[in-house]
């Protein structure tokens, strides 16, 4: 009789055994990347032990997600699928087996105009396989046009033999492009504004990105003294090819009008007086700045300096204007 219950607690052992062992099927879902579904049943119909897998290869404590390039160097799936124990993860012909559609189309959000890359076209149309462009490195997400300019991922086959080049062609990629009015802050003055509108119906975008400008309103910012040596908006507006950085400020600095300057002595006494109402109407900005004073102040001079031709004495020599030693309350006076 108990031999009888001891068979009877085996069998319904084996039983349980066997029930536990139908796991369900398991779905990897990804951004632009068909879903790939894991399937425990037709895996267990080849090897019914577990353990080959868990947790020697995927420990479920840890949900760990890991890449194609991992894979094909034996991580995950790749540890099997490594083309001799099962067909390998790292071959062309086989990325359908798993991500059985062709990938959906790509977008990436950016200011001037969403850039999309469609798989369709470049895998159907053109004739691309995955490992055209998914090879066994990194992923880079967030490529800069520099860097694409450069050969870098779009860029790679996009250079204007393989492909339109990306440095001259924005709107075939970024479709609906609109480029935007910029304005930069430039304090005590107005602020500074460019018309891509403008600019655009004489240039071409590649004629100012990347060489001159990064792509991003947020690049870095160039000093007047830089412009007037040719750096940034200086390289074009040198005189020449357009006005000079140097000339009208209201052209780019629209309404700008300068303020009239006291100075104070560090004890708070009004010691100066600096008219710009009286001076701009006889003389152009650049005729004092940048070479006898930075736009937004500079250093200090005191009257032995200016009688030597520094600063104010530059021009208040007693020849182009009254000098600096004949008489102290043409300056030193209020307002």
């Amino acid at each position: 009789m108990n031999g009888r219950i001891i068979t009877f607690v085996v069998a319904a052992l084996v039983m349980l055994t066997t029930a536990t062992v139908q796991a369900k099927d398991v779905k990897y879902s990804f951004g632009n990347a068909p879903s790939v579904t894991f399937s425990h049943d037709s895996h267990l119909a080849k090897n019914r032990d577990c353990k080959t897998c868990h947790s020697a290869i995927f420990d479920l404590s840890k949900h760990r997600s890991y890449t194609m390039a991992e894979m094909e160097k034996g991580k995950s799936c790749g540890a099997c699928h490594n083309g001799k124990k099962a067909f390998s993860v790292a071959t062309e012909k086989d990325c359908l087996r798993c991500h059985r559609a062709v990938p959906s189309a790509s977008v990436y959000k950016i200011s001037a105009g969403d850039a999309t890359f469609s798989h369709d076209s470049h895998v159907n149309a053109k004739g691309f396989g995955c490992k055209s462009c998914h090879n066994a490195g990194p992923q880079r997400r967030g490529v800069t046009m520099a860097a694409m300019e450069k050969g870098k991922s779009c860029g790679s086959c996009h250079n204007g033999k393989m492909a339109f080049t990306v440095a001259a062609n924005c709107g075939s990629c970024h479709r609906g492009l609109q480029t935007k009015t910029l304005k930069y802050k430039s304090k005590p003055v107005n602020d500074a504004v460019f018309s891509h509108d403008f600019h655009s119906q004489v240039y071409k975008c590649n004629d100012c990105h990347t060489k001159k400008f990064d792509y991003r309103q947020g690049s870095r910012k160039a000093t007047m003294a830089e412009m007037e040596k040719g750096k940034s908006c200086g390289s074009c507006h040198d005189g020449k090819t357009a006005f000079a950085a140097s000339g009208d400020c209201n052209k780019c600095h629209v309404g700008y009008k300068p303020a009239n300057l006291t100075f104070k002595n560090s004890r708070g006494t009004l010691v100066g007086y600096f008219s710009h109402d009286f001076h701009t109407a006889a003389f152009q900005c650049n005729d004092c700045h940048t070479k006898l004073y930075p736009y937004g102040g500079g250093k200090r001079t005191t009257m032995a300096e200016m009688e030597k031709g520094k600063s104010c004495g530059a021009c208040h020599d007693g020849k182009t204007a009254f000098a600096t030693t004949s008489s102290c309350a043409k300056c030193h006076k209020k307002p």
